[in-house]
């Protein structure tokens, strides 16, 4: 079967950045700009052009970048995105008449040819792009063809002039345009998408009283605390009323008193459901004025969506077809064998009334979304079907489109990765159990060199209300400060689930487990912010540091150096100018001092390997004046266990002074 067009002799693959052969959208934050490559070649010896093409969704019109090439086939160019919502982009090639016109030309004048025909084919192809061309530019054209098919001895050097070039790459003819045959996406989102700081924390232990429960009053009161340690977002666990059938007790056990608060993933009773408020923590406009209370402080409030059902939920009575029946006729409640939730009820997604289910799912968002809130931490997604999350993800930032969605998908990378390529806007990952230097730069690369930087949005996070790792058990208050650090510092994106990690708990429910000992999953615990020994001070030193250093917005730049000592990681991250540079060093042993050799590749980082330059170590304040490749540093577990240097090069101003910028 012959094609439509057989004249079109150029082909495209290759096209990078394309995710599963562009079935899903590719993701970037407002401002970023996208590199695209493709292989683009042709028959023969003839010169191609291509185009990177790029628009908004819904926009009719194209805008264009013509490609450089890079040897090999291989054509490169970019494009800048600045809206909120979907873009797409895909190349056109073809071959440029003109283009090779000009390379035979240079060489025929070179050798000293007769070029009288070859100037009038030129001559031709300059009055065909006249055609095309603006007003202004067809004038100039006119002229150099002109000048061409006069010939003289002025005619080659018009022939190769860069002007002319120039203004055939923009209006010389397309024929036989080859277009690649996808379109493929782009998800933009705003920059809390990529960059923040999150802090966890239960509002029922907020109370400044011991065994009171707490409020939404008593989370604002909290609010200038969270703000001291520079965090951006505040994300509360569920805050919907509690199931009281089957309520689990302290440690999870299923024997309750009367006072116990039960699990705040137990959602629903007949108080209310999902759009409903524990009335023990206070109202909608309680809330809401949280909201807004968090607001003043630059703090964004994030809200826990998980889809499951207390057995008293009225989701249970009135739609009992969204569950499945066991042979006995009772509900069956979540398992993970030989673990048993009494308390919840999973939701049947086989059920024969999905799409009713699915609808009504998507109202809970709509309905937090229509209150103001706009990001939302998604509970075990991977547990619900994934063409589930793409629909919601998809219709809530349709018309929501500063909607962030983080997923708790701490599953098979698989699933992790395909749930990120379904809208997730960020995970939760493998990072509290990547301890050794090996296991961190091995895993810290594949989320920041591989093609997952172009869909996943890793949140790193050292503990959850769910994970107390054995680091963390055994590390002592040196272990929490390095994995404090290791999170704020490989990724623009991190969080701590606290008071419980600033004041350092880390006693586990039973030797081996990872659960917390009396965890506030299932009681209110009352902290002391002010203890003496919390790491509150530390957090907001580095999250300042953070701030201040724009080289810790961005995932793509972290590069790690080489340390002869396994138990001491260097990486550094920099800006695209390279003005701001970071050097991050940590002792990954909370148990001893430990002390190496640091190799930078000065070159790589614009450093004059003959002058000395200054590490400024933005955690105490020391300055360090190094110089060459190699450079030692020791860390003590007991203080700081790392440095957080920002590098000055050496500046000598025209008094012959020298300083450290």
């Amino acid at each position: 079967m012959q094609p439509k067009e057989g004249r079109n002799r150029v082909i495209i693959s290759g096209v990078k950045p394309e995710v599963e052969a562009g079935r899903f959208p590719i993701k970037r934050v407002i401002g970023d700009v996208t590199e695209v490559e493709a292989d683009v070649l042709t028959d023969g010896h003839d010169a191609l052009s291509c185009a990177l093409l790029y628009r908004k969704e819904g926009d009719r019109k194209w805008s264009e970048v013509l490609m450089e090439p890079l040897g090999n086939d291989r054509w490169r160019a970019s494009f800048r995105v600045s809206e909120l919502g979907r873009y797409q982009y895909t190349v056109s090639a073809w071959v440029d008449h003109f283009k090779s016109w000009v390379r035979d030309f240079a060489k025929r004048v070179e050798a000293g040819q007769d070029v009288k025909v070859d100037i009038l084919i030129g001559a031709a192809l300059v009055e065909e792009a006249v055609r095309q061309a603006s007003k202004m530019d067809a004038n100039l054209l006119v002229n150099f063809a002109s000048q061409l098919r006069r010939g003289g001895s002025d005619a080659s050097g018009q022939a190769l002039s860069p002007a002319l070039s120039g203004l055939m790459s923009t209006w010389g003819a397309r024929h036989y345009v080859t277009r690649y045959e996808k379109e493929l996406g782009v998800v933009v989102d705003r920059e809390r998408a990529r960059y923040g700081a999150w802090y966890e924390l239960f509002p029922r232990s907020t109370s400044s009283v011991a065994g009171q429960h707490g409020t939404f009053k008593d989370v604002e009161a909290r609010l200038p605390y969270v703000a001291s340690m520079g965090f951006d977002v505040l994300y509360l666990p569920p805050i919907h009323p509690i199931g009281t059938l089957f309520r689990k007790g302290p440690n999870n056990v299923t024997f309750v008193e009367p006072n116990d608060p039960g699990s705040p993933w137990a959602i629903g009773s007949a108080l209310g459901g999902h759009k409903s408020i524990h009335p023990e923590l206070g109202t909608l406009e309680d809330f809401k004025h949280l909201m807004q209370a968090a607001s003043t402080f630059q703090i964004e409030l994030a809200i826990d969506v998980a889809f499951q059902c207390a057995p008293d939920h009225p989701y249970v009575t009135e739609h009992p077809e969204w569950f499945r029946k066991r042979p006995d006729g009772t509900i069956q409640y979540a398992e993970n064998p030989p673990k048993k939730y009494q308390d919840i009820y999973p939701f049947d997604f086989e059920t024969e009334h999905w799409s009713e289910l699915w609808n009504e799912l998507k109202s809970i968002v709509q309905f937090w979304v229509d209150q103001g809130v706009r990001i939302f931490r998604i509970d075990n997604p991977h547990t619900k079907p994934f063409p589930f999350w793409e629909w919601l993800i998809a219709e809530i930032k349709q018309g929501c489109p500063e909607a962030l969605f983080l997923a708790e998908a701490f599953t098979r990378p698989k699933a992790l990765y395909g749930l990120a390529k379904r809208g997730f806007t960020q995970s939760y990952n493998y990072f509290p159990w990547r301890n050794t230097k090996w296991e961190l730069t091995e895993y810290l690369t594949e989320l920041t060199k591989t093609e997952v930087k172009d869909y996943v949005g890793p949140n790193l996070w050292p503990n959850t209300p769910d994970i107390l790792p054995e680091y963390l058990q055994f590390g002592g208050r040196p272990a929490f400060m390095t994995r404090f650090i290791l999170a704020a510092t490989l990724g623009p994106t991190y969080g701590i689930y606290g008071p419980s990690y600033e004041l350092c708990d880390n006693l586990p429910l039973a030797p081996g487990r990872e659960e917390y000992l009396n965890s506030e999953k299932y009681e209110i615990r009352h902290w002391d912010i002010d203890r003496p020994d919390s790491l509150s001070t530390l957090i907001g030193r580095v999250n300042q540091v953070r701030r201040d250093n724009p080289a810790f917005r961005a995932n793509y730049n972290l590069r790690f150096h080489d340390v002869d000592n396994e138990q001491i990681i260097a990486y550094t991250k920099s800006t695209e100018d390279g003005t701001n540079q970071v050097l991050v060093v940590v002792n990954l042993d909370p148990h001893y001092k430990q002390s190496g050799f640091i190799t930078l590749p000065l070159e790589d980082l614009g450093i004059d390997v003959r002058q000395p330059y200054q590490a400024h170590d933005l955690l105490t304040d020391a300055r360090y004046l190094w110089q060459g490749t190699r450079n030692y540093v020791e860390l003590n577990p007991e203080t700081v266990p790392a440095h957080i240097f920002v590098i000055r090069r050496k500046v000598r101003t025209e008094h012959d002074f020298d300083y450290y910028l």
